[in-house]
C-alpha cells in the first residue's frame, strides 16, 4: 500500500457505517494518536439536511505547508453514507474563491432574483474584463 492511499484509508467513504458526528470524532481522534495521517489543524462542520460538509485545514507531509480537504458526506441509509472529496491547494484558493463568488452573483441576480439567501454575504464582483481574464481558456 502506497504512502498516499495509507495516508487517505481513514477516509475511504464507499462502506463506512459512521454516522457524520462519529466520523467527525472518530476522524479527529484517529489523527491525534497516529503519525500516518496528516496533521489536520482547523475543522469546519457545515451540516445540511441530509447532507454535511467538512472543511479540514491540513498540513502537507512535509509540514511546511497547508492544503483543504472539502467534504460531502450525504446519507444513502441507516448505516452508509456516500462520501465526496475535494483536495484544494494554496496556488488555487483564489481560482476557487473567485469562481464560486462569480457562480453565486450570477445564481442571486440573475437565476434566483427574488429568493431570499440566508447567510450569504454581499456579493460585488470586479469590473467583466477583470473576470473573463482571470482563467486562461486552454487549462481543460
Amino acid at each position: 500500500m502506497s504512502s498516499y492511499e495509507r495516508d487517505n484509508t481513514h477516509r475511504s467513504y464507499g462502506d463506512l457505517s459512521y454516522n457524520d458526528e462519529d466520523y467527525y470524532e472518530d476522524s479527529k481522534r484517529s489523527r491525534k494518536s497516529s503519525g500516518r495521517y496528516r496533521d489536520e489543524v482547523y475543522s469546519k462542520r457545515v451540516p445540511a439536511g441530509k447532507r454535511t460538509y467538512f472543511f479540514d485545514v491540513k498540513t502537507t507531509r512535509s509540514g511546511e505547508d497547508y492544503f483543504l480537504t472539502i467534504t460531502e458526506s450525504k446519507r444513502v441509509d441507516e448505516s452508509r453514507y456516500e462520501k465526496h472529496k475535494i483536495f484544494l491547494y494554496k496556488e488555487d484558493f483564489g481560482k476557487f474563491l473567485s469562481a464560486m463568488h462569480e457562480v453565486m452573483h450570477h445564481i442571486r441576480e440573475k437565476c434566483l432574483p427574488g429568493y431570499e439567501f440566508r447567510g450569504m454575504p454581499e456579493l460585488t464582483l470586479p469590473p467583466e474584463e477583470d473576470i473573463e481574464d482571470s482563467y486562461p481558456e486552454d487549462e481543460y
